[in-house]
Order: structure tokens, then sequence, then C-alpha cells
């Protein structure tokens, strides 16, 4: 039986990436030693998409294989919520069909996409 998603994020700076998880999001998390931190972060889903696609007449594609995103109910208040414990994010807020994203900088690793989405997240049913 599957009980959770373990999802990675690789960091030129290991120890700076984990500080914001631990300190500015504030996840809660184990020690499982030597300072390898795993966060929990509560529930998730898992999207799957095509590598290449059409969308209305338009053709695009990617290299990724994965992906990590973090989802919020409410972007503004998260955003400024985030701000104030020392978050910064790389531009504005951008309207896509499915929700509104930003990108959260995270100190030495790439940043992770915000989102609050338009749709019911399967993560949050009962």
């Amino acid at each position: 039986m599957i009980t959770a998603l373990h999802s990675l994020v690789y960091a030129e700076d290991p120890e700076a990436a984990r500080a914001f998880f631990r300190d500015v999001l504030l996840l809660p998390h184990v020690d499982t030693g030597g300072g390898w931190l795993i966060f929990k972060t509560g529930p998730s889903e898992l999207g799957v998409h095509p590598s290449r696609w059409e969308h209305e007449g338009q053709r695009g594609g990617t290299d990724q294989r994965y992906d990590v995103s973090l989802v919020c109910d409410d972007l503004a208040a998260t955003m400024a919520e985030l701000a104030g414990r020392g978050a910064t994010f790389a531009g504005a807020p951008v309207q896509q069909e499915w929700g509104t994203t930003v990108d959260l900088v995270v100190p030495g690793a790439r940043p992770i996409m915000l989102y609050q989405p338009r749709y019911d997240p399967p993560a949050l049913l009962p």
C-alpha cells in the first residue's frame, strides 16, 4: 500500500535550502542523521503531464521529468506571510487556466512554484 509521496529538491547549497524549508516555510521535520532533514509536506497529489503537447494551435514540450510545486488556498495571503519570514519571489503572480502561480525563491536551490489552484485539489478530498 502506498502511504505517501516522497519528493526531492536538489540544491547547490542543501543547508541553506533545508534552513529555508525549516525556518521560513515552518515545515515539520525529522533529522535522519547528520543534518539530513526530511520534511512533512502534508497532503499530496500527483499529476501526469505529456512531455510534448499541442493546445489551441500552439505546440510545446519539455525535457523535465519531475517537478515539485507547493499548493496554497490564498496566494496573496501566503505570499505576505512568507515574505514576513524572509521569503522572496521571482516575479509577480501569473494567471494560468488552472490557477495563479508565482516562483518562490529557495536559497541554495532553484525556485519552486507556489500556486493557488482554480480546481478542487484532490489532495484535500476526504
